[in-house]
């Protein structure tokens, strides 16, 4: 599981949409991917929660190395993304 944030000036969130939505897409349908996604803090909204879920580390590695991950960096200096910071949690599966 990944959870973190990146941070937008607001002003830039309109323009981000289209590239984060291709993006999230673009990852949602890859192979091992369980959940994927991003969302504006209610009250911060320069902030961006992101949330992913993946079925092995190698699925994760696999994502890195995507196109659409490489086109989401090179947006990042147009649209002021700063204080990006995402950790890696291993979690046990839900008990059923």
């Amino acid at each position: 599981m990944i959870e973190g944030t990146v941070r937008m000036p607001p002003a830039n969130l309109a323009k981000a949409q289209a590239v984060m939505e291709q993006m999230i897409r673009a990852s949602r349908a890859e192979a091992g991917c369980l959940d994927y996604a991003y969302s504006v803090d209610v009250l911060d909204p320069g902030l961006i929660r992101v949330a992913e879920r993946w079925e092995s580390r190698d699925a994760l590695v696999a994502h890195f190395k995507t196109a659409h991950m490489a086109t989401w960096r090179a947006f990042f200096p147009e649209l002021g993304i700063t204080d990006r910071s995402l950790r890696l949690y291993e979690a046990d599966a839900e008990p059923i």
